[in-house]
């Protein structure tokens, strides 16, 4: 069973139908934190959940979650093109509209929109896409909402401006979480750490030296506050791949050598 954010109609939503492709059951919970508490209580044998915005950058739950508060892996990603949709009740027109409803982020991510077609119109803030959707498709035909697709089907609305973002190239990443590591080698492979060093002058690039040295390609690194003391911090990063291999192997363990803190979050194929 596969554990998603809720509720249907969301981004997250779609993510979850595209990656099971109705090969697996999904189950829907309310915050990204239960869903991946539900693998590790061996609720849902996976979670698939946002851990980065081509826009907005991460998703900072699911970056702590998985750093303080479990003991999982990521075994898998999907990315997930962002169409952003101003959706309306079946029949209606630009003029009707008196409210433009929908989650902050895609307010702020249409903001071209709202700002050139909309300017005189009220914008008001659902807790999802799905919720927004669900307002419009119950309204008298004066609120529009801004959401996916999914959400169109799902509640009956008309589509008045697709595919409406700001940014065309509008994606998120999403990760598979589970409870056994899989690090089958594939040859397009990823591997994700996070560790914490001392305080000090070179502490950081004494760590990212060590991938440099065995010509590790580090992808992205992120820092996040450490929560039991202001000023400590946990690096996240993504190097190119599979721990499996030796060189990978070594490295990394060099790095664990030289953290006080230090986790292996998965080896997965993207």
């Amino acid at each position: 069973m596969l554990g998603y954010l809720g509720p249907n109609g969301t981004f997250s939503h779609q993510a979850a139908m595209e990656w099971s492709r109705g090969k697996e059951e999904i189950k829907e919970f309310s915050t990204i934190y239960s869903a991946i508490i539900a693998v590790e209580n061996g609720d849902i044998d996976r979670a698939i959940v946002p851990i980065e915005n081509s826009i907005d950058g991460s998703i900072n739950t699911t970056l702590d979650t998985l750093a303080f508060d479990v003991n999982l892996y990521i075994t898998g990603e999907h990315i997930l093109h962002v169409s952003e949709n101003l959706m309306v009740k079946k029949g209606v027109k630009k003029e009707d509209i008196k409210v433009i409803t929908s989650h902050p982020q895609p307010i702020g991510q249409c903001s071209r929109l709202l700002s050139h077609e909309f300017g005189g119109v009220k914008i008001e803030f659902a807790d999802s896409t799905a919720a927004a959707a669900k307002r419009v498709s119950e309204s008298d035909g004066t609120v529009a909402c801004i959401g996916s697709p999914s959400s169109a089907d799902l509640y009956g609305l008309d589509i008045l401006y697709p595919d409406c973002g700001d940014d065309a190239n509008n994606s998120t990443r999403f990760i598979i979480i589970e409870k056994n590591a899989n690090t089958e080698v594939t040859g397009h492979d990823k591997t994700s750490i996070v560790f914490a060093i001392d305080n000090k002058p070179g502490s950081l690039y004494s760590a990212i030296e060590l991938l440099a040295k065995s010509k590790i390609n580090m992808t992205k690194i992120e820092s996040r506050p450490m929560k039991k003391e202001l000023g400590k911090y946990v690096f996240f990063i993504d190097i190119d791949g599979n721990i499996d291999d030796a060189s990978i192997y070594f490295a990394l363990d060099k790095v664990r050598q030289n953290t006080y803190f230090y986790k292996f979050l998965g080896s997965y194929q993207y």
